[in-house]
């Protein structure tokens, strides 16, 4: 009986790393588009010369089946198998 259990737990696990990627959190910045949005991801990082910190953004295209985010929502989007072109994310949590 431990056994089994012991197999279902890491099938969860493979399952669970499977699903995997990066994730990332950002706010919206664009819904313009057909089950689209863009999320502008800000980062803190330190130039190696001047040890000065310096905020770097980027813009990422999420997918978002529901239509349900806005402009300003913060949100967290996780990486997955290329969807178009430029979508290889999809929001995770809003």
């Amino acid at each position: 009986m431990n056994k089994e259990n012991k197999k279902t737990d890491v099938s969860t696990k493979v399952d669970e790393a499977k699903k995997g990627g990066k994730v990332l959190s950002g706010v919206v910045v664009s819904d313009k588009m057909q089950n689209t949005v863009v999320v502008a991801v800000t980062r803190f990082v330190k130039h190696p010369k001047y040890r000065k910190f310096i905020k770097s953004m980027k813009k990422y295209h999420a997918h978002s089946p529901e239509n349900d985010v806005k402009i300003g929502d913060k949100v967290q989007i996780r990486e997955c198998k290329p969807i178009s072109k430029t979508k290889k994310f999809e929001i995770v949590k809003e």
